[in-house]
């Protein structure tokens, strides 16, 4: 045995350029320990990266192939190997999710966009645009989905970070399609699944843990500052619209924001997309709202303020009859007893003072 080794070590002084696909189908874990000792290197680690290597590139679900130049720049691997220790159980959630992101690119349901994280694959960040016909048309609703190590054995953490009046702004949502509910999670359901339930129940009026309840108006006039609010971090950026200068100091500022750092981050052509739509809707970033051009004339003001500041066209007689229709109106809602109670106390008075003569003349 002694010879043996002595005549490998002449042969071959360095290690041996063996394919590792070869190594691990074929050399037993003894000369692998073995090979480590004589040319002291850690084998079993060595042949267990290059196998990683070679399953990833040669796999027909590699994320790298047929897939658009937005997806290859980010690279969705790292984060769970690094949470979970058993590769073969990484592989699988890897391979999940990005085929999940396949199936969502490719055939995107209506009102929603996804994509993971750039650093972390179980971190999903989605975007629902506010339906038609709802107090949240028109809204960019930006939240998140963490995903567990099992999925999809176990449903992810929902949360919604954008103000909408229907939830609590960054709080974990208890739905059956997320964390609260475990047992009740279907394996079959997708990241498409899992977003188009969530936007079904933010159009309804159910309450759960995470949910709040605010009017129609409200909830309007949040989705119209939705897109300010994603990317100033409500308020808390510091810089300002090319342009636009603010005239409110203060008001509405969130300072504990982040500026929309995060959001920018993850949706940089939304984001880029939202200043310029508060420069040209001239949106102060301090607090969300619109300021007036100081170069448009003194008496011009916006379309919404200009209807409210229009006197009503017509004679004075027609003015009176408004007025008089409005007397009327404001009468109906009123009791007889109240309209005329002028004329009851006076016939009040006038009969208590008949009474007292009738009364005297009695008496004499």
């Amino acid at each position: 045995m002694a010879q043996c080794l002595r005549k490998v070590a002449l042969l071959e002084p360095s290690p041996p350029d063996v394919p590792d696909n070869f190594l691990s189908a074929h050399v037993t874990p003894a000369l692998l320990a073995l090979l480590s000792f004589f040319w002291g290197k850690d084998w079993t680690s060595r042949l267990h990266s290059q196998n990683q290597k070679l399953f990833v590139d040669s796999h027909p679900r590699n994320p790298s192939s047929n897939l658009p130049a937005w997806q290859t720049r980010r690279r969705l691997s790292g984060s769970v190997h690094q949470r979970q220790g058993h590769h073969g159980e990484a592989n699988t959630l890897f391979y999940q999710l990005t085929r999940e992101y396949q199936n969502i690119q490719k055939n995107p349901p209506p009102y929603i966009t996804a994509h993971p994280s750039e650093s972390n694959i179980l971190e999903w960040h989605y975007i629902l645009q506010g339906p038609p016909q709802t107090p949240y048309e028109n809204g960019q609703y930006w939240g998140t989905l963490m995903f567990p190590p099992d999925y999809p054995f176990a449903p992810p953490a929902i949360r919604m970070h954008t103000p909408s009046g229907r939830f609590q702004p960054s709080s974990r949502l208890c739905l059956s399609i997320s964390d609260f509910h475990p047992k009740s999670f279907n394996p079959a359901w997708e990241v498409s699944t899992i977003l188009i339930g969530l936007l079904s129940f933010m159009t309804s009026e159910e309450m759960t843990t995470g949910s709040v309840s605010a009017s129609d108006p409200e909830r309007k006039l949040l989705a119209a500052r939705s897109r300010w609010w994603n990317s100033t971090g409500g308020g808390s950026h510091s810089n300002a619209v090319p342009g636009v200068t603010s005239t409110i100091k203060g008001i509405a500022n969130i300072k504990a924001g982040d500026g929309g750092k995060k959001f920018r981050a993850e949706w940089p052509e939304l984001d880029e997309e939202n200043w310029k739509w508060m420069k040209d809707n001239r949106i102060d970033v301090a607090t969300g709202q619109i300021l007036p051009d100081p170069n448009a004339a003194a008496t011009s003001c916006a379309p919404e303020t200009s209807a409210l500041r229009r006197r009503p066209a017509g004679s004075t007689a027609s003015i009176g009859a408004v007025m008089e229709g409005g007397q009327v109106a404001r009468d109906v809602g009123q009791s007889w007893f109240r309209r005329h109670k002028v004329w009851v106390g006076v016939l009040m008075v006038l009969g208590y003072a008949l009474l007292a003569r009738l009364f005297d003349d009695i008496r004499v």
